[in-house]
């Protein structure tokens, strides 16, 4: 399985000039080997740009997206991710969503499709990222 962050599905859904080719073409290349998964967070932040939950339900199909709880696991470890955060001098006062999703990863086992590498390589070093070179 493969959870797959929000940036990637927001470059495809507004069809990003610059991440556009590389997210649709990682996106259907893993569909095609695995299966992809989104978790509440992910859903939450990619829903912003909906007026309407249906609307977000048909760009996020579950038939395509399965659609899985945060497990209370990965709430623990996307704690202990925010504390070495703060520890590092991070200055955000609640835990960030690249904590919950890639602890949520982690915990499943999962690798995650992101484009976003530089928080899940220092909190999660040892998360099997799909990510551009």
């Amino acid at each position: 399985m493969i959870l797959v962050d929000s940036n990637v599905l927001l470059d495809v859904l507004t069809t990003d000039s610059r991440w556009l080719p590389w997210s649709a073409r990682m996106l259907e290349q893993a569909s095609d080997r695995y299966r992809l998964v989104i978790n509440p967070i992910i859903f939450a932040e990619v829903s912003q740009r909906f007026s309407r939950q249906a609307d977000a339900d048909v760009a996020l199909p579950p038939t395509v997206l399965l659609r899985e709880p945060l497990p209370y696991d990965a709430a623990f470890l996307a704690g202990k991710a925010y504390l070495d955060y703060r520890r590092r001098g991070g200055q955000k006062t609640s835990p960030l969503p690249d904590f919950f999703i890639g602890a949520h990863a982690t915990v499943a086992g999962y690798k995650l499709l992101t484009r976003d590498v530089q928080r899940y390589r220092t909190y999660f070093p040892d998360l099997p990222l799909i990510a551009p070179d």
